[in-house]
């Protein structure tokens, strides 16, 4: 799928893709800097701006150095390097975000300012032997094109910034790439295009399937989120418009089947880093780690937010960049190839527990029947038939189901809940599902994170183990989905026929959680999005609901939840 030339009409482009799908692009805000190729030595003991830590080292600062990509665009990229002579690995922080950072760092941790949104600090990693690259991706800031939202023109791109860095005189010719969020999403396509000379890759929290876990997760639209990121951006020209393109195609096609990475041709060592409680990026991560075929590599899932877990745990990522792109003898390949968190809302989470694997291979999935006539979740499918039902289109309608733990339960890997539903006055549901631990008195305890956006000094609480579907994309591929992960196809609409009752499958999303005993699980399935904690400030997603949704139990219709029990 090559870069096409882009022809505006009223400051909207399409690129051709194929028969059945074409490229909408919007116009972005123009970039704040001009060009200003420059080389400045940023001297030791210098602050880049209040309340930024002193340089540990005098650092050289090039500042927007071309690079000619194959197509013939020019992208231009800042570089921070060591000011001793010699050959050093390179790290890329590929994003579109600018080269320079004005957002401040995250609360209790202190950086020298130098580094991209979401990236590596060059004040950490220069001293470290480390080359530090923050380019302008296509379109992005002064660089030219049209900026691709990830995909395999954005891979290529990433691949031929790896090889013109093995170029430069002061490369070892090993190059890896760092970050968290786009930083991390755009790794799976650029490691997918094979560049010769990428050695290690660390992806920090990010999809590798913009369609299934970003802008359509169960087939629900959710354009606002993409709509926020593309009003940030800035360039010259424009920017995909995934937002609009959602709209007009939403089901897959040619255009979301190039947004899936192809984790498959990913053979390099990798330390991928997740958490259970973001709702744009655990799928994807915890999905993207199991999916590539390294033999070397690790997932490491923590109980905080990506943007301070990421700094806090700079020596960690040293210690595996430092095996792989400076060859040293560390010990690092001794490193648990799992380390994983149990959160214990009420009581002390543990972290860092050694596993071999996620899900682990101990687990003993159990199911959990619903039973509409009492609002319980009971281990054996009821006697008898029972439906319940809510009003799908107040945003108060829900339908609740609880169990009680007899004794200490962990639940850690994948969820899923099995549905028999029907919807009374339309021919579509969308179906809205959320976890809760509870106390033994039924009150809530939410898992608390601190560090995150808008979470103030105490943290803020965060979902875990949600779910959505709307029921006309409740098709499954059948080659690609098992016991424990529904993947829903995505190809084709079937919508309900009057009074008709379906089953339908909706992944949970994995978690690791401990329950005490007398402490309660609560499913709740609803027709309405509850508020998102990361990004309060966008609306509620959308959704066709009208009328009353009724879910069916017992019998025939065995809805359960599915809960990975460890032993």
């Amino acid at each position: 799928m090559p870069h096409s030339k882009v022809e505006n009409e009223n400051d909207v482009a399409a690129l051709e893709i194929d028969e059945d799908s074409k490229v909408i692009t919007r116009k972005i805000k123009p970039p704040d800097l001009a060009l200003n190729p420059s080389v400045t030595i940023l001297k030791k003991g210098s602050l880049n701006n209040k309340g930024t830590l002193p340089l540990p080292c005098d650092i050289i600062f090039e500042r927007d150095v071309a690079v000619k990509l194959r197509d013939g665009t020019t992208i231009y990229t800042d570089i921070f390097r060591p000011v001793k002579d010699g050959k050093y690995p390179a790290i890329i922080a590929w994003s579109p975000y600018g080269k320079e950072n004005d957002k401040p760092a995250p609360e209790g941790l202190q950086l020298s300012g130098l580094q991209k949104f979401e990236g590596p600090d060059p004040g950490f990693w220069v001293n470290q032997g480390y080359v530090i690259l923050n380019p302008d991706i296509r379109g992005a800031g002064n660089s030219s094109g049209c900026l691709d939202s990830w995909g395999c023109n954005d891979g290529r791109d990433g691949y031929d910034l790896v090889e013109w860095v093995a170029q430069q005189n002061w490369s070892s010719q090993k190059v890896a790439f760092s970050g968290n969020s786009y930083l991390a999403i755009s790794q799976w396509y650029i490691a997918a295009e094979k560049p010769p000379h990428l050695t290690a890759i660390a992806p920090w929290e990010g999809f590798f399937d913009v369609y299934r876990q970003s802008i359509s997760p169960g087939g629900i639209p959710t354009p606002a989120f993409q709509d926020m990121v593309l009003e940030g951006l800035k360039g010259s020209g424009a920017a995909e418009d995934t937002a609009a393109m959602i709209d007009k195609y939403p089901l897959m096609n040619a255009y979301w089947r190039d947004k899936i990475a192809a984790l498959d041709r990913i053979e390099i060592p990798a330390y991928v880093v997740a958490s259970y409680t973001n709702k744009v990026h655990t799928r994807g991560t915890i999905g993207g780690f199991n999916g590539i075929k390294s033999a070397e590599k690790w997932l490491r899932i923590h109980n905080t937010h990506e943007w301070a877990d990421y700094y806090a745990h700079q020596e960690d990522l040293k210690k595996f960049f430092d095996f792989y792109l400076q060859d040293k003898k560390n010990g690092w390949e001794k490193t648990p190839k799992v380390r994983m968190a149990v959160l214990d809302p009420g009581g002390t989470d543990t972290v860092d527990r050694a596993e071999n694997e996620f899900p682990l291979k101990r687990t003993d999935y159990q199911k959990l029947f619903l039973n509409a006539s009492n609002g319980r979740l009971e281990t054996k499918l009821p006697d008898k038939e029972a439906v319940a039902d809510y009003v799908s289109d107040d945003e108060k309608g829900r339908l609740d189901f609880e169990t009680r733990f007899t004794k200490d339960t962990e639940l850690s890997g994948y969820m899923k809940l099995h549905l028999w539903v029907e919807a009374r006055v339309s021919d579509d549901m969308d179906l809205f599902i959320y976890i809760d631990k509870l106390d033994t008195n039924g009150k809530s305890l939410p898992i608390i994170i601190k560090g995150a956006p808008y979470s103030g000094k105490n943290g803020a609480p965060y979902e875990w183990g949600n779910g959505w579907l709307r029921v006309s994309h409740r098709k499954l591929d059948k080659k690609k989905s098992n016991e424990v992960i529904p993947y829903l196809s995505h190809d084709e609409l079937q919508k309900l026929m009057p009074s008709e009752i379906v089953p339908v499958e909706i992944e949970l999303g994995a978690m690791g959680i401990r329950f005490r005993k007398g402490e309660q699980l609560r499913v709740t399935i609803t027709g309405y999005e509850r508020a998102a904690r990361e990004f309060p400030i966008l609306p509620r997603v959308k959704t066709l609901n009208r009328g009353n949704h009724l879910i069916h139990t017992g019998q025939k219709y065995d809805s359960y939840l599915q809960v990975p029990v460890i032993s």
